[in-house]
C-alpha cells in the first residue's frame, strides 16, 4: 500500500528541496569563484582599456614589460628583459636600447642591431571588464614580429 501523503508533508518536502538546492549552488559558486580569482590571479591588471592611447608605449617595470599601443589599435606587451643577456632595455621614441652591449631593437621589439639575435619576448594580453590582463609568468619566444602578435580590443 501506497502512503498518502498529505498537504503539509508535501510543503515541508517541497521547502526542504528548495533549501537543499539552495545551498547546493551556493557551495557550487564559492568553488567556482575561487578558481576564477585564481586563474585571474597570474595575470598583470594594467588597467582600463580606455586609460590607453594610440601610438604610445607604457612601461610597467612592476610588471617587467611595456604595454606598446600602436595606431591600428592593436597591442603588445613587450618584455623589458634584453634577449642577448637578459639586461633590462630602456624605450626611446623608436623602440628599444639595451644599455649592456648596444643591443636595439625597433617598436615591435625586432631586432634592429646585434648582439641581441631575436626579438624582445613578448607576453599574452586578455580583457575583461575593460580591463588589460597580462600573463607576465609565460614569456612567448619570438624570433621576430608578425601581425597576429597583436592584440585587439
Amino acid at each position: 500500500m501506497r502512503k498518502k501523503i498529505n498537504r503539509r508533508n508535501f510543503i515541508k518536502k517541497a521547502i526542504l528541496t528548495v533549501i537543499s538546492l539552495e545551498i547546493a549552488y551556493l557551495i557550487f559558486d564559492v568553488f567556482k569563484n575561487k578558481a576564477s580569482k585564481k586563474q585571474n590571479k597570474d595575470l598583470f591588471s594594467a588597467g582600463k582599456i580606455n586609460a590607453f592611447e594610440k601610438n604610445k608605449m607604457y612601461p610597467f617595470n612592476s610588471g617587467k614589460f611595456y604595454l606598446s599601443v600602436f595606431d591600428d589599435g592593436g597591442m603588445l606587451a613587450i618584455s623589458i628583459k634584453c634577449t642577448h643577456l637578459g639586461c633590462i632595455v630602456q624605450a626611446n621614441d623608436k623602440g628599444f636600447d639595451c644599455p649592456c652591449h648596444a643591443s636595439t631593437f625597433d617598436k615591435h621589439g625586432e631586432v634592429l642591431s646585434p648582439p641581441a639575435t631575436r626579438a624582445l619576448d613578448i607576453f599574452s594580453i586578455t580583457f575583461e571588464n575593460g580591463e588589460i590582463l597580462v600573463d607576465i609568468n609565460n614569456p612567448i619566444r619570438r624570433k621576430g614580429f608578425d601581425k597576429s602578435q597583436l592584440t585587439y580590443v
